[in-house]
């Protein structure tokens, strides 16, 4: 045995470290995808990943899900230098990490192939690059800096998101430009693979998703992971953790840190019905987590948290 596990240590070769993610494995920063298609392009050792990237930003919920789930939206970035307008994007022609169009309005990915474990510092090197890339250039990967900067270094910290949810990639062209070559068949194919997705007023991050056979409420949460399933488990003891009839609690996903809660709701409602149950459960959410550090789960309780505990799930 012994002889059998050096002879496979050997095979992972010199320059193998303790600590070294499986290609296979979870990414460590808490995606839910496997790691060689998250952070880890090669099967070399594992960089240094930060499990919680946006942490410290009033934007951080937004940010998720605009990495994770949202397909087609914008939001101008309010920074702390740089004349240029820079906009953060979900994804950009051929999965660019930053371009900078025609018009000279720049753009930053964020649904890119990242090149560090940090996400934070990915962007930031982006948006370094676009505040004095020419127009017409493209940033296919987060490029080195003679300075590190992440996005808390480079963001008006307390400054939210104004999100706008596209229903295309129109956005990608300026003006009457037509789109041609690579640029496109990358946007042919975009729109043809795009989910329809509407932002829920009257809330921070949470999104009506219609994934095809099913609708989704999609909300990422600012809280710690313990506290809020607590919230949520006294909500489920007292059958209030729905959004109303023919709707169910489906489970959920952890994203950079945070959960993302999801629920299945009926596809034949507009998007725009589901704002004020959203607004009630939110209300509802809020009074439970006010007395989660006051007062202990209920044995009913405690089984209902240790039941959403395994109701992960699987974004499509």
């Amino acid at each position: 045995m012994a002889k059998r596990a050096a002879a496979k240590r050997k095979g992972r070769g010199s320059d193998a470290v303790e600590g070294a993610v499986n290609a296979r494995q979870p990414c460590p920063c808490g995606s839910g995808k496997r790691y060689k298609a998250c952070h880890g392009s090669s099967y070399g050792p594992a960089d240094v990943i930060v499990t919680r990237p946006f942490d410290g930003l009033a934007a951080e919920c937004e940010l998720i899900a605009l990495r994770e789930f949202v397909p087609s939206a914008t939001a101008p970035l309010t920074l702390k230098e740089g004349e240029r307008k820079v906009t953060l994007a979900t994804v950009l022609p051929m999965a660019a990490a930053a371009l900078v169009r025609s018009d000279g309005e720049a753009f930053v990915g964020m649904q890119v192939q990242t090149r560090s474990g940090d996400i934070s510092a990915d962007l930031g090197r982006s948006i370094r690059w676009a505040l004095t890339a020419k127009p017409g250039d493209v940033l296919t990967v987060a490029a080195d800096s003679g300075e590190e900067a992440r996005l808390q270094d480079v963001l008006t910290a307390d400054a939210g998101l104004d999100v706008t949810v596209h229903a295309d990639f129109a956005w990608w062209i300026p003006g009457e430009d037509e789109p041609t070559g690579e640029v496109a068949l990358s946007l042919q194919r975009a729109n043809e693979a795009i989910m329809p997705t509407e932002r829920v007023t009257g809330v921070t991050a949470a999104y009506w998703v219609d994934a095809g056979d099913k609708a989704h409420i999609r909300w990422v949460r600012p809280e710690p992971e313990e506290k809020l399933l607590a919230a949520m488990a006294r909500l489920s003891a007292k059958g209030e953790l729905d959004l109303g009839e023919n709707t169910r609690y489906a489970g959920c996903f952890r994203a950079h840190g945070l959960l993302v809660p999801v629920w299945d709701i009926d596809r034949e409602m507009h998007a725009k019905e589901w704002e004020q149950p959203v607004v009630e459960l939110g209300k509802r959410l809020d009074a439970a987590l006010a007395t989660v550090d006051s007062e202990p789960l209920t044995e009913a309780e405690r089984r209902s948290r240790d039941g959403l505990r395994g109701r992960q799930v699987t974004l499509r």
